[in-house]
């Protein structure tokens, strides 16, 4: 693949493969069934529709499958659509290996591990150390693979530990600025914030929602399991209930989703880390996609604001 979705631009023609992220079926005004397809590869995703389709494309064209597409780039409403002209699941011939057609994080799941156990030996406080190291090596193969989310940020393979990542070296360059943040509860909280989403999501490619992600929520899956690690360790103090106020305050606000807000100053920190490496994640993707002198689509989970990318920047 010479290009990925990411450098096409509007009426650019294209001849690619590409993985269904997902694939969900509608009703046209006319009142014929079409699929809303969410089309990926490495460099990116975009969404296409395939209009007047049969039982039989809906079951060929679902989730998790590899196509060829053969198509043009449209603007639809201010975003880049796909208008597909051709389109075929691919078969053992075309040599396709449907990892290469999957983004995930720009660092390998060992160095991302080798990373967050390093700051997990730093910590010198025992009854959150082990904690942290329990629940991590528990959800492990979870953690190391999942998406952070199903859209808006860190939505690839491995994205949740890779967030985890970039949270956790932003947290100790603050913590170097403000040395009376205790860097214990602040690390542990990076690494234990969105762990319940590896119980919320439902896998590291075409993630849905479970009925426990539906019903709960990963800051409640998180703040139980927190409370059954505590148990099963027999570790008991306060410790345990500041790390679990960190996860349920680390949205900042109710309307936000956090049923707490911080009130405690690392929690605090955590907030503001977390929103910010979110932030800074979407726009960068979004600015991906654009030449300098540009700007980029609308991005909705930011205020539905568009960026400039001044000339001056490659």
């Amino acid at each position: 693949m010479e290009n990925g979705i990411y450098q096409y631009g509007v009426g650019d023609a294209i001849d690619t493969y590409m993985y269904i992220k997902s694939s969900t079926k509608g009703i046209a005004s006319n009142g014929k069934p079409f699929l809303s397809l969410v089309l990926s590869d490495k460099t990116g995703e975009i969404e296409a529709k395939l209009w007047d389709i049969s039982e039989a494309d809906e079951r060929q064209y679902a989730a998790e499958k590899a196509v060829r597409i053969l198509g043009e780039i449209q603007n639809y409403r201010g975003r880049n659509q796909l208008k597909i002209r051709n389109i075929r699941v691919t078969t053992e011939a075309d040599a396709v290996n449907l990892a290469d057609l999957i983004q995930t994080a720009p660092i390998s799941q060992d160095e991302m591990m080798q990373t967050i156990t390093q700051y997990i030996f730093e910590m010198t406080n025992p009854s959150i150390q082990r904690i942290t190291r329990h629940l991590l090596k528990k959800h492990q193969a979870e953690f190391i693979t999942y998406p952070a989310a199903t859209k808006n940020h860190h939505e690839f393979l491995s994205g949740l530990a890779y967030h985890v990542v970039s949270m956790l070296d932003l947290a100790k360059a603050i913590a170097v600025l403000y040395p009376k943040l205790d860097k214990d509860l602040l690390y542990a909280g990076v690494i234990l914030h969105d762990l319940g989403k590896v119980m919320e999501l439902s896998g590291p490619a075409s993630t849905v929602y479970t009925v426990e992600g539906n019903l709960l929520g990963h800051i409640t899956i998180m703040v139980n399991e927190i409370g059954k690690a505590a148990d099963e360790l027999g570790i008991s103090g306060e410790e345990i209930m500041i790390l679990q106020h960190l996860v349920l305050s680390h949205h900042g606000k109710a309307e936000w989703g956090s049923p707490k807000p911080p009130m405690v100053r690392e929690a605090e920190v955590l907030h503001y880390i977390d929103n910010l490496d979110a932030k800074i994640n979407m726009m960068d993707r979004s600015l991906d996609k654009v030449k300098p002198g540009e700007f980029t689509e609308r991005v909705f989970a930011l205020e539905n604001r568009s960026f400039y990318k001044p000339q001056f920047q490659k």
